[in-house]
């Protein structure tokens, strides 16, 4: 129920406008978001690098509906792009399609996208393109495809949602192509008829997923994994996993986000795991926050605590 009410809240223009407009909005949104500006997102990438930990930069931002504000946001990403190798990060950059104008047709998201990729392979960086609601989903995919005859799987990667009832098969796809993926589970509402409904389904075909991408058939194909989870049991079933098939932990790496189990991507770090922080930042925090309050409902305590300053 809790779920539902943040996710509903995560689409609502009247709550995004209150809550925005809130002088406390800032300290909010801190615990999951680096800051509004890149400077400040690049100095977390930084100290997150100190600690051992690569990142991924995403500048928020999604449902684009003009060409202007699309192609000023892949100039927002080739400037990106410029400024970790200018900083020397260890870091890539996700985008959502929507930011790129996927909303106003394919073809002006398709000729940003490709402006941004051009961009990251000259300076050697990867993009990886997140995923969104189930309406986005055979899109996203198309793209990802059709890029790929002028872009190489090591320069752009994707974003594979296991509480979608497709994801097997689109896993399977990938895997023979020797894609590059995220695995998470799903942050939007969805209807049972395209998405797993309960959480133990939704897990079993994580790691379902997760197994097809680290089968001895996939990795000969040169495909990687990201497995992005702050849910210990899935961890925990990568970790059985790749030792009973004696794969190396340089062949896939664990991912958390930014501000969520600081304690656990530590230890994971110190037993000598790859681990990859999704660092967002930007002015248009507001969606990515309510989905994170949906995930755990549990995270408004510490929005509460961070109103009060305590």
């Amino acid at each position: 129920m809790m779920r539902s009410f943040f996710l509903y809240l995560s689409a609502a223009a009247w709550a995004r406008k209150l809550l925005m407009a809130l002088p406390f909005a800032g300290r909010v949104s801190s615990r999951f978001v680096a800051g509004e500006t890149l400077d400040q997102a690049l100095q977390v990438a930084s100290a997150l690098n100190a600690k051992g930990m690569t990142v991924s930069l995403d500048l928020l931002g999604e449902s684009v509906h003009n060409e202007a504000d699309a192609k000023a946001a892949a100039d927002a990403y080739i400037n990106l792009l410029e400024r970790m190798n200018a900083r020397a990060v260890e870091a890539y950059a996700s985008l959502k399609l929507t930011a790129l104008g996927l909303d106003v047709s394919e073809d002006v998201c398709v000729l940003n996208l490709r402006r941004v990729l051009t961009r990251a392979r000259e300076l050697g960086r990867f993009i990886r393109l997140d995923m969104e609601g189930s309406l986005y989903t055979e899109r996203t995919l198309r793209i990802f495809h059709t890029l790929h005859e002028d872009y190489e799987f090591s320069n752009v990667g994707v974003v594979i949602q296991s509480y979608l009832r497709r994801s097997e098969q689109d896993m399977r796809d990938l895997a023979a192509d020797g894609a590059s993926v995220r695995l998470v589970k799903g942050a939007y509402k969805e209807p049972p008829t395209l998405a797993f409904v309960d959480k133990p389904e939704v897990d079993a075909n994580f790691v379902k997923l997760m197994e097809i991408f680290l089968s001895d058939e996939a990795r000969a194909k040169g495909a990687k994994i990201a497995v992005a989870s702050h849910d210990e049991a899935m961890i925990d079933a990568t970790k059985r996993y790749v030792e009973q098939h004696h794969i190396g932990k340089n062949a896939f790496e664990f991912q958390m986000l930014y501000g969520v189990r600081g304690t656990l991507q530590e230890s994971l770090v110190a037993e000598g795991y790859q681990m990859r922080i999704y660092v967002p930042y930007g002015t248009e925090w507001y969606p990515y926050f309510m989905r994170r309050l949906a995930e755990r409902p549990a995270n408004a305590l510490f929005a509460l605590r961070a109103i009060f300053g305590n």
